[in-house]
């Protein structure tokens, strides 16, 4: 669970992966909306919009509704009504007249001539799908083009989250591996009531998005709280970032206000600036290895066991930032 959330706060806060997929989200609803739930509607068309086979249809109709009833105005609307491809229509028809009289299409077309229509063009290919398909093609294809490119690009983003000397994926899952594997404290062999949650977690350094909480319930299901920790302060410039002091906190749903106490490495304990500006976030506490630090809030106690501390080495000062740390966290009642 821990490891899905912190791919997602990767994604988040990486504006290029974000801006891939809100675009592949915004187009996929916009295709749902437009083609599904909202399609466009044509009514009132002209035949011009129509597949070429039925503009041919519609032509010879025409042409052999002017035979028998002369009607020159409504034979002129039917024959503009094909727009611009009308003439190339009328030279097919004449080519191929199939049961029309002959000299109903002659008398026709020297009906469009005298009325200035254009009948007479260089014969051309038929479009098979007609002006309005060729139109649906090309969109189609830019839609397909444009989705193609997207999602290649978030593919790209991801697997580059992904890869495995990213750090942050990696770390996540080294932490999780050596929590898996640290054994907990048996508090009743040591004479003391069983804690009411008992959990173990690591920092492993690479891991920048360390951000840890915890639910505290009882057996009944009764909801008592919340605790955490993650990363208050880091040091130095550069990924993966040298975490230097981590932030834990005990919230009580009895309580007004939320413990919290700021566990600092040796060099930032020492460091009179940083602990002037990490003391508005709480009590500055040394991080020692086997150190027992405790949170009180109006009815719960949490005991912070420093199970392992391991600094990082490199060119920042000794023991400023941590390059492992395991703690166990575990929560009485307080008046247990």
């Amino acid at each position: 669970m821990a490891s899905i959330l912190q791919v997602i706060s990767l994604l988040i806060k990486k504006p290029a992966v974000a801006a891939v997929l809100g675009a592949i989200a915004g187009l996929t609803l916009g295709l749902i909306v437009g083609w599904g739930i909202w399609p466009v509607k044509w009514t009132d068309a002209t035949p011009e919009a129509l597949h070429v086979e039925l503009q041919k249809d519609h032509l010879r109709m025409a042409i052999d509704s002017f035979s028998v009833n002369g009607d020159q105005v409504l034979a002129i609307q039917r024959y503009k009504s094909l727009g611009s491809s009308a003439p190339q229509l009328f030279l097919s028809i004449k080519q191929e007249s199939g049961n029309l009289d002959p000299n109903a299409v002659l008398a026709f077309e020297q009906l469009m001539q005298a009325a200035g229509e254009p009948t007479d063009v260089v014969a051309q290919p038929a479009e098979e799908g007609g002006t309005s398909s060729f139109n649906t093609i090309l969109i189609v294809a830019a839609v397909i083009l444009i989705l193609g490119v997207l999602i290649f690009g978030a593919l790209y983003f991801i697997r580059k989250i992904f890869r495995p000397r990213s750090g942050a994926v990696s770390a996540a899952m080294e932490a999780a591996e050596v929590t898996r594997q640290t054994k907990k404290t048996d508090f009743q062999s040591m004479g003391l009531a069983p804690p009411v949650t008992q959990t173990m977690t690591t920092y492993v350094f690479g891991d920048d998005l360390y951000d840890e909480s915890f639910s505290i319930d009882t057996q009944g299901g009764d909801f008592l709280g919340e605790y955490g920790v993650g990363v208050s302060e880091t040091i130095g410039v550069g990924d993966p970032k040298k975490v230097t002091a981590l932030e834990i906190w005990l919230f009580d749903k009895n309580d007004i206000k939320t413990a919290t106490k700021v566990l600092m490495s040796a060099h930032a304990f020492d460091d009179m600036n940083l602990r002037a500006r990490l003391e508005a976030k709480g009590e500055l506490v040394l991080l020692e290895p086997q150190a027992q630090i405790i949170l009180e809030t109006a009815t719960l106690q949490l005991l912070v066991t420093v199970s392992d501390l391991e600094y990082g080495e490199g060119a920042l000062p000794p023991n400023s930032f941590f390059e492992r740390v395991i703690l166990e966290l575990a929560i009485w009642p307080k008046e247990g």
